[in-house]
């Protein structure tokens, strides 16, 4: 289409043009190329194409391809079971790293279980389930060598918060215990499916931005939660909000006790001070990681020898002896609870999958190897299925975990099973040490891990580079202070939705201008070089045209066709001819976008403007063809190049005068 085989010697095509256009003597002859149709398909190559791109963007199955049968069957076996991958070549020298990194994040993981369980309303031993089974599960399933499972402060929040809305876990525990497990159950099944259907972009609807404020927002909520322990608060309201904890507060002053406010802010200092020196050197990170088992010993002994249990330092207490119970007689299916388990395991599943894929792509990117999205929803999915039936709640990759198992030098996914072998120990042997420990203890554990999720360099970033996005992360962490912790999510989510929408139905239109000296075309408003041509408004559409957005873009273009004309009368140069729309950045159009082009067309030609297409892609350009909409607009209107389609038309203006 268009002029085929043409040489234009020069710019310079009529004396009203060679005010704006460069002369031959600065650009090299264009040659005018023919725009031509891609290659044919057929409807079934076509959408078997499209849906591989969708759904198999990384094709997985590459590897399987021109294989032996007993060797497709090795490899489909290390692909569901990457243990079976890295298995082979495992030597004591990885066991040797993975055991030290194993041990110190188990050092972590059981103050942190304990404490995480009661931060979610639960007993404090299920804690310390959930950082047996899990782990066990990943490290068969999983794809990467750094992640360290377990409970984390996020999702223990939501759920504890969410299921406290209809059933309390004071008067009601045996209830409370049964909407966990089942939660669990149905964000193992909603994650395993989100991996096995390949719907993994359904997670990606939480932006960064609204991510950022709602970790921080729920960050201090939980920070805030824990002043009940320490200060030593026996009667707490049951809301989430940053209003009716303070209000909690100072209500019951009376119930403060200077034993546990001591006991409370020494071992805080003390685990901030850790956190602080390992930030400041990397390579003393076993100090933070060691601090919190740490505290849990120095301050149960304290306990023990001084009987502080008798002078207001409330403690754990009784914790059983022995492995996870099975509870899948525990999952309760009927009404009018089953809609709730179903809504919190959606979203608490939702924010663990977030939360364990990106921590895990954070490490693997530091190791050059890769992390299968979707093989690790299903491998996080199957980890809390088979969790919600022996007494775990939701749990995935936590980030403060996994930032020591990767610097304790962690090769595979055995230090999770390390991890697990040592709490295994613990739960056989050493749980009667845990009757003198203070929930004071646990409620520092808490802060100092938490205190971390608030990134306030981040959140000024984003005020310096998006001001939406600003606006998004600051709505979510207001939302989860000042109304609940779930309407927060649901804020975050709706501005993220909401995001995508602005961008979808109003996209991005901008005015080129020749870079002088070349046939290269810029947006004016970045290049102050690039100038206009006379004669010419030259338009780039930068988003996909369709539905949602057609009538938005052929109101813009006419818009914009109104202000050059004005622009010309004002500044009395050669009337406007041509508007040209550079298509390159069109990557589809679908049937309304076709028909607002035609009636774009009819428009201007009513006004004895002439419009052109530049740059046309293959799908665009096709539908175009199909669509007998070539015909319309006419193949003489229709260029490789933004340049070619000045060469020529300006070439054909020349002739006409």
């Amino acid at each position: 289409m268009g002029v085929s085989s043409n040489r234009v010697e020069d710019f310079c095509y009529s004396p009203d043009l060679e005010t704006a256009l460069p002369n031959s003597a600065s650009i090299p002859p264009l040659e005018i190329h023919k725009v031509s149709l891609p290659p044919k398909r057929s409807t079934l190559q076509a959408l078997k194409q499209r849906f591989s791109e969708i759904f198999f963007p990384d094709d997985p199955l590459h590897q399987f391809k021109n294989q032996t049968f007993f060797r497709k069957l090795i490899l489909g076996l290390q692909y569901f079971f990457p243990i079976f991958q890295w298995g082979p070549d495992y030597s004591l020298k990885l066991l040797k790293s993975d055991v030290i990194s194993g041990l110190t994040i188990a050092s972590l993981s059981i103050p942190q279980g304990i404490s995480y369980a009661k931060l979610a309303n639960l007993p404090p031993i299920i804690g310390l389930y959930s950082s047996f089974v899990p782990p066990l599960v990943y490290s068969v399933l999983g794809s990467s060598r750094d992640l360290a499972v377990g409970p984390v402060s996020i999702a223990s929040l939501v759920m504890g918060s969410m299921i406290r809305e209809m059933v309390s876990p004071v008067t009601e525990p045996i209830l409370y215990l049964q909407m966990a497990f089942t939660s669990t159950l149905f964000a193992g099944v909603f994650q395993a499916s989100l991996g096995v259907l390949r719907l993994g972009f359904v997670v990606d609807f939480l932006s960064k931005a609204t991510l950022i404020g709602f970790t921080a927002g729920a960050a201090i909520i939980v920070s805030l939660q824990q002043l009940k322990g320490l200060l030593g608060i026996v009667h707490f309201t049951n809301k989430m909000g940053f209003l009716p904890v303070m209000l909690a507060v100072f209500k019951h002053r009376s119930e403060w006790a200077w034993q546990t406010i001591l006991m409370g802010s020494c071992f805080l200092v003390f685990l901030l001070t850790t956190r602080h020196i390992s930030m400041r050197k990397p390579k003393l990170f076993w100090i933070s990681a060691a601090a919190p088992l740490t505290s849990v010993v120095l301050s149960t002994l304290v306990v023990f020898i001084f009987k502080a249990q008798n002078h207001g330092i409330q403690t754990i207490g009784h914790l059983p002896v022995g492995l996870n119970p099975p509870s899948a007689n525990m999952l309760y299916f009927q009404a009018p609870y089953l809609g709730l388990a179903v809504k919190t395991g959606i979203v608490t599943g939702i924010l663990s999958l977030t939360e364990g894929i990106a921590v895990g792509r954070t490490f693997a990117s530091m190791k050059n190897y890769q992390v299968d999205g979707n093989k690790e929803m299903m491998a996080i999915g199957l980890m809390n299925m088979a969790g919600s039936c022996t007494s775990c709640y939701v749990t995935t990759g936590s980030f403060s975990r996994s930032a020591v198992n990767y610097n304790a030098g962690s090769k595979t996914a055995v230090s999770n099973i390390v991890m697990a072998s040592t709490v295994l120990v613990t739960l056989l042997f050493l749980m009667p040490l845990f009757f003198y420990t203070p929930n004071v203890i646990l409620g520092a554990i808490i802060i100092t891990a938490v205190i971390g999720l608030i990134d306030f360099q981040a959140i000024l970033r984003l005020w310096k580079v998006d001001k939406l996005d600003f606006l998004a992360c600051l709505s979510a962490l207001l939302g989860v202070l000042f109304i609940s912790v779930q309407m927060g999510l649901a804020i975050a989510v709706g501005i993220s939705i909401f995001k995508i929408l602005i961008h979808v139905t109003r996209p991005n239109i901008v005015i080129l201008g020749n870079v002088p000296g070349t046939q290269i075309f810029r947006n004016i408003g970045h290049y102050r070089e690039a100038s206009r041509i006379a004669s010419f408004l030259i338009l780039s559409i930068e988003s996909p045209i369709y539905f949602a957005n057609s009538t938005y873009l052929q109101e813009r273009i006419l818009r914009w066709v109104r202000e050059e004309e004005e622009r010309i009368q004002a500044a009395k140069e050669n009337a406007l001819k041509c508007v040209i729309l550079d298509l390159a950045a069109v990557t589809t159009i679908d049937t309304s976008g076709i028909g607002a082009l035609s009636e774009l067309k009819k428009i201007l030609d009513k006004r004895s403007l002439q419009l052109v297409l530049a740059n046309p892609v293959g799908d665009v350009y096709e539908k175009l063809y199909l669509s007998d909409t070539l015909d319309s607009i006419g193949s003489n209107c229709i260029y490789m190049t933004v340049g070619e389609a000045v060469a020529s038309i300006s070439s054909t203006y020349k002739e006409m005068i």
